[in-house]
Order: C-alpha cells, then sequence, then structure tokens
C-alpha cells in the first residue's frame, strides 16, 4: 500500500472510531439520563401491573414466588404479611434488608397500585385497598 493509501486509511479508521466513540457516548449519556429519571421519582408506569412488571419481577419473579441466588428474595404470591396493608407500604416506601426503598421514586398514587396489585393477585385475596392518603401518612 502507498504511503498516500495508508494515510487515508488512518484517517477513515480515526474517523470511523470517532463516530463510533461518540455514538457510544451519546447512548451512554441517554442511558444515564434514563436511569436519572428513574431515580429521580418519575416512573412512568401507573398500573399497579405495570409497575410490578418493571420494578419488582426483577426480584420477587414474574409470578411473586421469590427467588434465592445471589439474595433472598421472599415470595409475595401467597404471602400472609400482606394481609395488614402497613407492612407493605413501609416496606415499599423505606425499603428493608436487600429491598431498596422506593418512596423518594414512586408517588403515593404508584404505591398504592403497586401493592394493590400485588394484594390481589398470584394467590393474594386480600379485599381492602390501600389508598394514596394511606401511603401518604405513612412517608
Amino acid at each position: 500500500m502507498n504511503a498516500r493509501l495508508r494515510g487515508t486509511a488512518r484517517v477513515t479508521a480515526s474517523l470511523g472510531f470517532a463516530v463510533l466513540l461518540g455514538a457510544s457516548a451519546s447512548l451512554c449519556a441517554l442511558s444515564s439520563a434514563v436511569a436519572q429519571e428513574i431515580y429521580a421519582g418519575k416512573f412512568p408506569q401507573q398500573t399497579g401491573e405495570d409497575l410490578f412488571r418493571n420494578i419488582c419481577q426483577g426480584c420477587h419473579m414474574p409470578d411473586a414466588k421469590g427467588a434465592i441466588g445471589a439474595g433472598a428474595y421472599p415470595a409475595l404470591a401467597g404471602n400472609p404479611r400482606l394481609a395488614a396493608s402497613i407492612y407493605p407500604i413501609t416496606v415499599v416506601l423505606h425499603g428493608q434488608r436487600a429491598m431498596p426503598p422506593f418512596g423518594e421514586s414512586l408517588t403515593d398514587e404508584q404505591v398504592a397500585s403497586v401493592i394493590n396489585y400485588v394484594r390481589t393477585h398470584f394467590g393474594n385475596r386480600y379485599k381492602d385497598q390501600v389508598t394514596p392518603a394511606a401511603v401518604h401518612a405513612r412517608r
């Protein structure tokens, strides 16, 4: 390869790397923006089912039966601790052991929605509804 072609190849490779680096930086910035939005209390999901699927099932599993592996994630399915609505409100807001607190990331309405969803699905049949006012009082 002559010197002129080698120089052109280096410039092309450098430009390709710069474009790749720029695209990578843009992707990282986008990921960071999404993460900041989530941690800033802006989960876009509003229904209990959507919140469960996007936040809870990663640890508690899609069937809410929990898991043991890198940590212990208790079952929400058929969980008698959910009978007293104050318990899940407190855990979702303030966390417990490996469960992170979501009090600053979810609105009162979102907390109530996801708790009501879990308390009425997965074999749970608790009929009393958690209200946003009850969540707000527990903050």
